[in-house]
């Protein structure tokens, strides 16, 4: 087995693309960058879960609980650390009593079971004392910029209690109850990047360990995870009369985080299309090298026929209220199976060539998008080499000034080409100008209206690209083709955004979701879907389609495992069959 050397620097022996806009051996922007198939992403190798904690295994990063002064209900103050070789990051957990009537997943809300900040060091007691004021207050807090993080969470009330019962008893509790859920805890926000007063992103931006996507929220998450358990078994022991109680670590890892997420992500994606391009790139690139491989091992196929088989059964045990859901889901287990019957028919001849590609050919003629998209996953998943060093193109470069000195012809050639995909759209028709974008006025979070009936389209975020950049090339069509680009934006400053996108765009092909966004038929559910498997989140259980219940973290290694050679293989994570 090798990786294809076409996506090599030798030199360097990294992965290297001359020009991001290179992308031979890739599935096209105008095939993956589509809401239906962004809508049935799966986490890879490339997600920033997975990406965090092959980092804390590979450095070895110190992970340990300082200060743990709880009652005998839970409630009090508790403090983890990862400590690096050059600095440490802090969790600070606040856990509060919560009467049954405020317990809401609302963005809404106003109190929770826990707040949490990740603390840019180890706090003193001056910043416990501090945080222990404003962290319960989340938005309405005050921060410094040492608080990198701000999240909250509330339990899973009715799995919470059961297992501390069971563990008070001196039982565990059974697998098959703590798969229904998967969580003892969900968050219901984590805040970064400088929202709502804590430090801005630049503070970390030059870290090697923060340097990419979401690295400092997904350290929060992982130790909040490690926060419900120690709170757990805490209660359990009180419970006990002291005697300790303490649940089995296959148990433990089979539990995540739960998050319920809503339409605050979305915007995010539209308005970063670096990154997106960035994303999607460095997972089609790993996805080509394994494409690209000959002679086959008959190891590598005992490999993805492992993986088919928990693929299977973590589709089985995914939990969802969703009808649409459950009828993709039982679909995509055909699609395994035809995975599986596949492999066991492929012959010496057949491996001698590329096995995986005639995989993926076969799937593309055959498989739903589901079937499709797991199947990526899938053989990324079997080669660690194949994504190796792909994740170092995921944090975003200096914004770039815009170039105005070119002519109207020349922009308007570059748009014909970028956004000539939108000409098959009909922007005069209400079916696709039925909803509009826009940001709440009393929680700051995106909204999703629609413009006949709510008002607020006056009010609309820069959301509807399809629709702005066909304006724009109307614009462009109606000036002086010699005019340069500076007087016409001149002329037309509303227009100024779309230009420099436009030359984004020219250098990040895959920067651009290839649909109309305020359409009748758009699913904002399909674009959280895509960035939440980036994060590594699974088993979406849909409640509409503005919003989604996941888990994160759920088969991780705990934070005492993560230097087992198996810290890295918990890909589609599935119940334990025995404690």
């Amino acid at each position: 087995m090798s990786v294809a050397p076409n996506q090599l620097n030798p030199a360097a022996g990294k992965p290297y693309l001359s020009k991001l806009g290179d992308l031979s051996g890739l599935r096209p922007p105008e095939r993956v960058c589509k809401l239906d198939r962004m809508g049935a992403a799966f986490p890879t190798r490339l997600s920033f879960m997975r990406l965090l904690v092959r980092r804390m295994s590979s450095e070895r990063w110190q992970m340990k609980r300082g200060s743990f002064e709880l009652d005998e209900n839970g409630y009090g103050t508790a403090v983890y650390t990862a400590q690096l070789p050059d600095r440490a990051y802090s969790l600070i957990a606040f856990a509060n009593p919560l009467a049954d009537e405020d317990r809401t997943d609302r963005v809404i809300a106003s109190a929770w079971d826990a707040a949490f900040v990740l603390f840019d060091g180890i706090p003193s007691q001056a910043d416990i004392d501090r945080l222990r004021a404003q962290a319960p207050l989340q938005e309405a807090g005050r921060f410094e910029a040492t608080d990198l993080v701000i999240s909250r969470a509330n339990r899973s009330l009715r799995l919470f209690e059961y297992v501390c019962d069971c563990l008070s008893r001196g039982e565990q509790p059974e697998p098959t109850r703590l798969n229904e859920v998967g969580y003892l805890m969900r968050t219901t926000a984590v805040y970064g990047n400088g929202k709502f007063g804590i430090s801005d992103r630049s503070r970390i931006a030059s870290r090697e360990e923060t340097q990419n996507s979401f690295q400092a929220e997904m350290l929060t998450v992982f130790l909040i995870r490690q926060f419900t358990f120690d709170q757990l078994e805490h209660i359990a022991s009180c419970r006990a009369g002291g005697a300790p109680a303490v649940l089995a670590p296959s148990l433990k890892r089979s539990l995540g985080i739960g998050n319920a997420t809503g339409l605050g992500m979305a915007p995010f994606v539209v308005s970063h299309p670096e990154l997106l391009h960035h994303w999607f790139h460095a997972r089609e690139s790993a996805l080509a090298r394994v494409r690209s491989m000959e002679d086959i091992s008959p190891d590598d196929v005992k490999r993805a026929l492992e993986l088919q088989q928990r693929a299977y059964q973590h589709v089985c045990e995914w939990q969802t209220s969703d009808a649409d859901y459950r009828q993709r889901n039982q679909e995509l287990l055909q699609d395994l199976l035809e995975i599986r019957h596949w492999l066991e028919r492929a012959d010496a001849g057949q491996r001698a060539g590329q096995l995986w590609d005639a995989l993926f050919r076969h799937a593309e003629a055959s498989f739903n998008l589901d079937g499709q998209e797991l199947l990526c996953a899938l053989l990324i998943e079997i080669y660690p080499e194949a994504a190796e060093g792909l994740d170092e193109m995921f944090h975003a470069h200096d914004p770039e000034l815009l170039h105005i000195t070119e002519t109207v012809r020349a922009t308007l050639e570059r748009l014909d080409d970028q956004y000539g995909w939108t000409d098959d759209i009909d922007f005069s028709a209400d079916e696709q100008n039925a909803h509009f974008w826009y940001v709440s006025e009393n929680k700051l979070e995106p909204r999703f209206g629609r413009r006949a009936e709510e008002p607020g389209a006056d009010q609309e975020m820069p959301v509807a690209i399809a629709r702005d950049m066909a304006a724009f090339r109307d614009a462009l069509r109606r000036s002086d083709p010699d005019q340069s680009l500076r007087v016409f934006l001149q002329e037309h400053p509303d227009y100024r955004h779309l230009a420099r996108r436009a030359q984004v765009l020219g250098r990040y092909p895959y920067g651009e979701i290839r649909d109309n966004l305020i359409a009748e038929g758009c699913s904002p559910l399909d674009i959280l879907r895509f960035k939440l498997a980036f994060f590594g989140a699974a088993k979406f259980d849909p409640k509409s389609s503005l919003w989604t219940r996941i888990t994160m973290f759920q088969g991780a290694p705990l934070m005492s495992e993560l230097d087992e050679p198996w810290a890295d293989d918990w890909w589609l994570s599935v119940a334990p069959q025995n404690a």
